[in-house]
């Protein structure tokens, strides 16, 4: 019987593959401690970069020039200056005090009180400056137009006109005397408070100094039978406080005017000659 194979062929091949088996050991052996546990035909992973875009978001054309817009003129409310009238200036050593009229009313300002919307600022001889938004405006000194009316002569005849009835005014409070004190009616503080020119007819003060400081106001003179002879305050007195507030500056005073119509009570400290003594006043 013929053999299919030959021996030498079959020891040949199996050399052979042995030589294969053992180069495939050897490679197994080497790719587990030298090489990457990533098979080596697999591409390795990069890492991921971030992806940046150039996008142009304006036009090619040049955009329109954009106007600015235009601020419409502050209109500034409130009240006119001409409304202001300007009646009495009184110059103290450390204040202003000026006397207004707005709308028929009288009121008595010092340095930043406001008037109309307008704050007065200081104040010369025959004028006052009152500041608004950055303004200063000037109001000058109302004159007596008395003198000037007696002097005009009118050449031409004319029909004499019927005199007007005046309305009567209505009369002041009184001051009444109940023995350790006196009632005042507080419509009298109101007449007073709202028309300071009958104060500077009816009475007069003036500071008093010791050396630079103010100690108190003296009063110069008191109109007979006017409302403040009543009050029983005399020429000379010296007023010293009024409901416990030193009157020691014209401000201090001026303060205590401003607030006379809300009192309820009064008390006056004046020195008499070498003599204090304490007035009371019921507000009634």
């Amino acid at each position: 019987m013929k053999d299919l194979f030959k021996p030498e062929l079959i020891q040949k091949l199996i050399v052979v593959l042995g030589v294969l088996l053992g180069l495939k050991l050897l490679w197994f052996v080497v790719s587990l401690l030298w090489l990457s546990t990533v098979d080596i035909d697999q591409k390795k992973r990069e890492e991921s970069k971030n992806l940046y875009y150039r996008v142009k978001l304006t036009p090619n054309k040049a955009p329109a020039p954009v106007k600015a817009p235009v601020k419409a003129p502050v209109r500034v409310t409130g009240g006119s200056i001409k409304d202001i009238k300007l009646l009495a200036i009184y110059h103290a050593s450390d204040m202003t005090v000026v006397t207004v009229e707005h709308k028929s009313k009288t009121k008595v300002l010092s340095n930043g009180d406001v008037m109309n919307g307008f704050t007065l600022d200081s104040a010369g001889n025959n004028f006052a400056i009152f500041v608004k938004n950055d303004k200063t405006y000037k109001v000058q000194l109302i004159k007596s137009m008395s003198a000037s009316a007696s002097s005009r002569v009118s050449r031409s005849r004319t029909t004499p006109k019927k005199p007007v009835k005046k309305k009567a005014e209505k009369p002041l409070g009184k001051v009444t005397d109940a023995g350790d004190h006196k009632i005042i009616d507080r419509s009298l503080l109101e007449h007073y408070a709202n028309n300071v020119k009958d104060v500077y007819s009816d009475i007069g003060i003036g500071e008093v100094k010791k050396g630079e400081d103010v100690v108190g106001f003296r009063i110069n003179f008191v109109k007979r039978d006017s409302p403040f002879a009543q009050l029983g305050v005399r020429r000379d007195d010296v007023i010293k406080s009024i409901n416990g507030q030193v009157i020691d500056s014209y401000g201090t005073a001026f303060d205590v005017y401003k607030n006379i119509k809300d009192v309820e009570n009064l008390s006056l400290v004046i020195e008499r000659g070498k003599e204090e003594m304490e007035l009371e006043y019921e507000i009634n």
